[in-house]
């Protein structure tokens, strides 16, 4: 018996069709969409309120609800790509937003993990010095994102600076590759419900006999990165400053210096 014919494949003259008349609505929502974000702006603004709009807890929950949404074609990829070109877009709307990268010994892994994050909307700039990032990160609506070097422990500096927070760590797809630069800012940092807390110590001890020490309080940890006398490692979980199992732990000078979500794809 041959099939319906509701049945048969459309041609592909159907099918672009259909492409074309969803690109319209698309464009039609996403313009929608940048003037309710012009709205907000201009609500703020009436109401006094200057500060710096980053929330990146509320992001990630957007995201992760996106991608756990059901979907029948479009990756996890495509969705965090347009989401974040969405949410940088409305945020820019809404102050001066400007993003500064200092590479390391992968300046162009740190650009293209940055835009993958934060979209093209912000203004960029790279700077020669892990210092000047971190300098930029305290001016109004900075972010900047420093990647990982053998021989920086750039991220030590911020237990001086506890206003300054790791709040995302890129990429945050795992098949996009390790963990190799986080983003840092003068923002709150929250409980996203899947999250790994970044935490340092001066220990002279083995990572090896510190994640032992840590395990035995019931704190999963990995270390991410050794320089300077210090190490920092990744805590599953979300950990506040004052936890006392922390606390606990080896080292003199030790302290948690931000939390990220825990890849997305994991």
């Amino acid at each position: 018996m041959g099939s319906d014919a509701g049945d048969a494949t459309p041609s592909l003259d159907e099918v672009r069709w259909r492409i074309d008349a969803i690109d319209g609505e698309l464009l039609a929502l996403l313009d929608e969409r940048a003037g309710l974000a012009r709205a907000v702006a201009a609500a703020k603004q009436a109401a006094g309120d200057t500060g710096f709009g980053l929330r990146p807890g509320r992001e990630a929950l957007i995201v992760r609800k996106l991608v756990e949404a059901p979907r029948k074609a479009a990756s996890d990829a495509l969705v965090i790509r347009i989401w974040r070109e969405l949410m940088s877009d409305s945020l820019t709307r809404q102050g001066p937003y400007h993003l500064t990268v200092w590479g390391g010994p992968n300046p162009a892994r740190a650009v293209e993990l940055t835009r993958l994050r934060f979209g093209v909307a912000p203004p960029m700039k790279l700077v020669a010095t892990d210092k000047e990032a971190l300098a930029a990160a305290k001016t109004p609506w900075g972010v900047s994102v420093l990647g990982l070097a053998p021989d920086s422990a750039w991220w030590g500096r911020l237990l001086a600076e506890p206003k300054l927070k790791i709040f995302a760590a890129l990429p945050c797809l795992e098949r996009w590759g390790p963990q190799a630069a986080f983003a840092v800012a003068e923002v709150e940092v929250e409980p996203t419900g899947g999250d790994q807390t970044f935490w340092v110590t001066d220990s002279a001890k083995s990572s090896v006999a510190i994640i032992d020490a840590l395990s035995q309080d019931g704190v999963a940890a990995e270390l991410v990165a050794e320089a300077g006398g210090l190490k920092l490692f990744s805590l599953l979980g979300f950990y506040q400053v004052g936890d006392e199992r922390l606390a606990r732990a080896p080292g003199s000078l030790t302290g948690v210096i931000g939390a990220a979500p825990t890849p997305f794809d994991v």
